[in-house]
């Protein structure tokens, strides 16, 4: 019964996926290379209300809206390019999961290389300072020697 129940759980789960997101017919242009662009540039923006996935991938109202005005442009006759554009000039710079490299996106540009070499400097420092042998602690003092013989003496008793 176990297994029964955790098969079903698994087809259920199955007919939830990503890639089925698109999958209604209503949805889907009849053209398959019109609808093959159509995805393609929904691959390459960013749904708002998920931020790390695609319009494509995602199942939010705000991604099917999407979808279907990226498919209506894309139906109209717009380049990929002209309905990018529409769409990044309604939305901004974050619908785009790759931002073009302006002032204000530097920095997420900048941060994984900023990251990278912050993290190979460390590594550096750490073997560098691993490599320098110790110094040699200086020799004792006649006083000191004497201390510790009788230090030494009481222990063996």
């Amino acid at each position: 019964m176990r297994r029964v129940l955790l098969a079903l759980c698994f087809l259920a789960g199955a007919g939830l996926s990503p890639a089925a997101a698109v999958g209604l017919p209503s949805e889907m242009l009849r053209d398959p290379a019109q609808e093959q662009r159509a995805r393609d540039i929904g691959h390459e923006l960013r749904c708002m209300v998920c931020q790390n996935q695609s319009i494509e991938e995602s199942e939010a109202d705000l991604a099917r809206d999407l979808r279907r005005i990226v498919r209506e442009r894309v139906a109209a006759g717009e380049s990929n390019q002209q309905v990018i554009a529409y769409v990044h000039e309604r939305y901004g710079d974050f619908v785009l999961l790759r931002p073009p490299f302006t002032m204000a996106t530097a920095a997420l540009w900048g941060a994984p290389f900023i990251a990278l070499g912050g993290g190979l400097a460390a590594i550096l420092l750490l073997m560098r300072r691993r490599r320098i042998a110790p110094e040699a602690p200086p020799p004792l003092t006649a006083e000191e020697q004497a201390r510790l013989a009788a230090l030494e003496d009481e222990s063996a008793r």
